[in-house]
């Protein structure tokens, strides 16, 4: 068993929250609520590790988020 992390923005004009996996390609999805986001990423990650032919340990690695202030 491995976990990953999944980054998650809100859309407001689309009104939907907005999920991905860093670094898994198509590992992406949305929903209207983050409970079915959650059930939404779950699925989109086991069918895009279903599809990945390398090692398990060539899969991306969490490290951290990190912030950054720029003036706007």
């Amino acid at each position: 068993m491995r976990t990953f992390t999944a980054y998650i923005e809100y859309d407001a004009e689309s009104e939907t929250y907005v999920g991905l996996f860093p670094g898994i390609p198509g590992a992406h999805t949305y929903a209207d609520t983050l409970d079915e986001l959650q059930e939404n990423l779950k699925e989109v990650l086991e069918l895009c590790l279903e599809e990945f032919d390398g090692d398990p340990d060539d899969l991306p690695k969490f490290i951290g988020i990190q912030q950054v202030a720029v003036n706007l």
